[in-house]
């Protein structure tokens, strides 16, 4: 029976948002990685620990008042002082809905906010259409002297086409002190991180700013009609890997892998084939058309046709043919024929 309450948004991609934001996250020399959960947080702590991420040193933290960016980062203080230490060092700050970031952006955020000696860089982008979006305000002398919310910007302001992404890097020794000068003297009464911005360059710190190369990068989802477009883009990109490591698919545009799926060399998909969750594809094997397979294993040359299967293996020369429903569980031996006939359906 169909629920008549709609999922959130977060839970309608194949993948959990927050996944593809860890993966830009991935730096060199990372102490340790910091989840700040709110609203469904039991669903994204198992999204997670479902994931290749789960071997990996993460923590997480609840945000059990909604009181603001800022305040999202002030319950994670005490895990990063503590991974930290008196060592210092930098702390990255990303959104968990901005899934086109790249990793290649956020390690060229690091590089200038170490060369420029910054107490805090952002992350920021050039746009036509700045609606909705909070404003870079720069001094004269070129560094970022606060961020203006749109909600509480001037008419002047708003015409400000360079954009707050919500990215940024702070010096993990400031970040403290200078949350505890952040107040809810706003529109929506919060505490916004981005008065960090105007906090320490008041504080006489070095604050910048760096543009991305591509906007689209920054894109936040907050409908279904963004979410669909930048799931448009994550195939796309994911798809391209593939092809250029060697895989074959017959119709790009309308073949859907998912970001945790392994492919091998000389694979072939074709068109409508959908691979979903953690997925294993072995060399030589071709799967589709229209083929429905999620948490599947499939050994070397196997055939599996327009195929639905769940929690499968299929094991190396297989045939499994179009038309066929494999329950979860089923093992699929190696050379073995499965037809229609003879599916193990639910």
């Amino acid at each position: 029976m169909r629920s008549s309450r709609p999922k959130p948004l977060h839970q309608l991609c194949g993948r959990a948002m927050v996944l593809y934001v860890l993966d830009a996250a991935a730096q060199e020399n990372v102490r340790a990685t910091v989840v700040v959960v709110g609203h469904d947080a039991n669903w994204v702590e198992k999204e997670i620990a479902e994931s290749t991420y789960a071997a990996r040193r993460l923590t997480f933290v609840e945000q059990n008042e909604q009181l603001g960016t800022g305040h999202a980062v002030a319950v994670a203080l005490p895990v990063l002082d503590e991974a930290i230490g008196d060592t210092d060092g930098d702390v990255v700050i990303l959104p968990g809905d901005t899934p086109l970031l790249r990793r290649s952006s956020v390690a060229r955020l690091l590089a200038v906010h170490r060369e420029t000696n910054a107490a805090l860089s952002v992350l920021g982008a050039r746009v036509d259409e700045p609606t909705g979006y909070g404003r870079l305000i720069h001094a004269k002398d070129g560094t970022l002297e606060r961020i203006v919310e749109e909600r509480d910007a001037s008419a002047a302001e708003r015409r400000i086409k360079e954009i707050n992404t919500s990215i940024m890097v702070v010096r993990q020794s400031l970040l403290g002190p200078a949350l505890r000068r952040v107040d809810r003297q706003n529109a929506q009464h919060e505490y916004y991180l981005t008065d960090l911005v105007g906090v320490l360059h008041d504080m006489g710190h070095v604050t910048g700013s760096l543009m991305l190369d591509d906007a689209s990068e920054a894109a936040g989802v907050n409908d279904r009609l963004q979410l669909s477009r930048v799931e448009q883009v994550l195939r796309t990109r994911i798809n391209e890997q593939w092809l250029s490591r060697g895989v074959t698919m017959w119709n790009p545009a309308v073949t859907y892998v998912d970001a945790d799926v392994e492919l091998a060399a000389d694979v072939s998909l074709l068109p409508g084939t959908i691979l979903r969750g953690h997925c294993r594809i072995a060399r030589g094997a071709r799967v589709g058309p229209n083929a429905i397979l999620r948490d599947v294993e499939v050994g070397e040359n196997a055939y599996v046709g327009s195929v639905e299967a769940t929690r499968v293996r299929i094991g190396a020369e297989a045939r499994v043919s179009s038309f066929v429903v494999l329950s979860p569980g089923a093992d699929v031996a190696m050379s073995e024929i499965v037809t229609p006939l003879s599916q193990r359906s639910h």
